[in-house]
């Protein structure tokens, strides 16, 4: 990241700031810029975490185009987001519990670009249903889209704390501090933090986003806390392969303790 990446992302048109009787204490935003990085497993791990320190929890899957916390969690839903835009069912009619995590799902449409293109007023109803649904709630984890369009926008900035996740690719780091920045001059003050994923280990992790936090300080003027490190392990895949949180599956692998630290410093800060 340079100044030249600097000149091009002011180029960006921002979404309309979100106003702040929308965002609750409770939301949180999952994203990270760029696909690829393991954000919806993140987002699934870390509300069955929440759950598992007695968090009544929802997981909202927002990832619009190409939505998948269903299939990663072996669900099948009859009703999800798509029949809630088209006003086949209500918000609450499409959440459902999932017994074996214990918290519940607000599936998306997988597999559907269609929801990519919902209309800016009727994002806006769903973020005020998701709003109203968020008080019945400890925690919502709200897994968005890779990217930075308006959907992704306009939904991120309904939590009060957005978490970035990124690896140490190159474009992973672009593309995240892209998100941070457009998110940064939409929403003034939002709490934003850092995840490293798949990590070769805790130095490289920190050094991972060290090269973040400098774009960030350098070009933005803000310092986005890092709230975890995950390391890279080969569970993880095997419990995406099965369907099953790695929580269940392996419980004392490596990830698994990284996204439990996570959870119990999101609660501890809370």
């Amino acid at each position: 990241m340079n100044e030249a990446t600097e000149t091009t992302n002011t180029n960006l048109k921002l979404a309309p700031r979100v106003s702040e009787r929308l965002q609750g204490k409770n939301i949180i935003a999952v994203a990270s810029g760029k696909g690829g990085v393991g954000k919806t497993w993140f987002s699934i791990s870390l509300a069955h975490a929440l759950a598992r320190e007695n968090q009544r929890v929802l997981l909202f899957d927002g990832d619009f185009g190409l939505a998948n916390v269903d299939i990663q969690l072996g669900l099948m839903a009859e009703k999800d987001l798509g029949t809630v835009i088209s006003g086949k069912s209500t918000l609450n009619q499409a959440i459902q519990h999932n017994p074996d995590t214990k918290f519940d799902v607000l599936a998306g449409r997988s597999g559907s670009g269609s929801l990519a293109n919902v209309p800016l007023g009727r994002l806006q109803i769903l973020g005020d249903d998701l709003k109203i649904a968020s008080s019945s709630y400890d925690k919502v984890i709200l897994d968005m889209g890779a990217g930075i369009d308006r959907a992704i926008r306009e939904f991120s900035a309904l939590a009060h704390t957005v978490i970035v996740v990124c690896t140490d690719e190159p474009t992973s780091l672009t593309d995240a501090y892209a998100f941070i920045k457009v998110m940064a001059m939409d929403n003034p003050g939002i709490d934003i933090r850092v995840v490293v994923n798949s990590a070769n280990s805790v130095r490289e992790g920190q050094r991972t986003y060290n090269t973040l936090l400098k774009a960030c300080q350098n070009f933005l003027k803000m310092t986005p806390p890092l709230l975890g490190i995950i390391r890279r392990d080969t569970k993880v895949r095997d419990s995406i392969r099965n369907q099953i949180s790695i929580l269940t599956r392996h419980p004392t692998s490596d990830a698994a303790k990284d996204i439990e630290n996570i959870a119990v410093s999101i609660l501890r800060n809370a």
